[in-house]
């Protein structure tokens, strides 16, 4: 199965309270990418500016990402930057810098119009309606958002959850986009909306997934350390879809195991800055932390 993400590369300036990074490589396709090419090589449709750097193109590459449709226009890279709290649960954005990002249009050649998945990074739903209009017939499709869109491009916004199978959102995002008060009736808003597939980010608390009849609670790993969150619901999605394209199954019990690959390969991607915790990820270490998971999560029945 082919797999195509549609998102932004960027360059990141993160503060938190270990260090910080100046322009360091982001964007929630490069996040997306190299957490999904460990499981399965995706194809990355993108923009960048022509100061965006060779070693930069260099990382993409060895991670595995196909990069036929990263256009290089005239201009500086989309540019972000953040500083997250004591605790690293909160973060307040300092600049955002759009630059070629902001007259970006998705151009799909044949090969990505044709691909099997699709994932729609958290872009403007106007954006991501224009892919769909390209896309042939893929197998499955998921797209991710934000409160800007929810707030600014609604009516787009639920144009795009009519056209998907899944929706990745955060714990916030999926109340302020229903109106609801727990997670459980904002997913069954959410899944009238379109999507059946409905995945909620709760940052260190995990995730919550709603597949129809199927509710799953992925716990986030335990880590003794945070280092930078940027980038880890991105990393999340891409590996899920990730393993998805690479196992082939749709079924209940392999999106459980989707999830806690992306919930996994998120706590990988929070140990440093940037792509720095994916960059020498292998299979073996994902396999080992997955064992861990099961035994952090194993539990017999009740004695009584």
């Amino acid at each position: 199965m082919s797999l195509l993400v549609v998102g932004s590369v960027a360059y990141d300036s993160v503060q938190t309270p270990h260090d910080h990074r100046k322009d360091a490589l982001g964007g929630s396709a490069t996040f997306f990418s190299i957490a999904a090419a460990l499981f399965h090589k995706p194809s990355l449709v993108a923009v960048v500016g022509e100061d965006f750097a060779e070693r930069d193109v260099h990382a993409l590459e060895h991670a595995g990402v196909d990069l036929s449709g990263l256009e290089r226009a005239e201009g500086r890279t989309f540019r972000w930057g953040g500083r997250y709290s004591v605790d690293m649960n909160h973060r307040d954005t300092l600049f955002t810098e759009l630059n070629v990002f902001e007259s970006f249009k998705p151009q799909l050649n044949d090969a990505h119009r044709d691909a099997s998945l699709v994932f729609l990074a958290n872009i403007q739903p106007g954006l991501q309606l224009s892919v769909l209009e390209q896309v042939g017939c893929p197998r499955f499709v998921a797209a991710d958002t934000m409160n800007l869109w929810i707030a600014g491009a609604r009516d787009e916004l639920l144009e795009v959850l009519s056209r998907v199978d899944a929706i990745f959102l955060n714990d916030s995002e999926a109340l302020e986009l229903t109106g609801c008060r727990t997670m459980v009736a904002a997913a069954g808003e959410l899944r009238a909306m379109g999507p059946p597939l409905v995945i909620i980010k709760r940052g260190e608390h995990g995730a919550l997934v709603f597949n129809e009849d199927d509710i799953f609670y992925v716990p986030a790993y335990p880590l003794e350390a945070v280092i930078d969150p940027t980038g880890a619901g991105d990393t999340f999605a891409g590996g899920f879809m990730g393993y998805l394209a690479e196992t082939r199954s749709f079924t209940p019990e392999n999106i459980r195991r989707a999830a806690v690959v992306g919930s996994l390969m998120a706590s990988f991607c929070v140990e440093g800055f940037s792509i720095e915790g994916l960059r020498r990820l292998t299979l073996d270490d994902v396999r080992r932390r997955y064992s861990a998971f099961l035994a952090l999560t194993r539990i017999d029945a009740l004695a009584l």
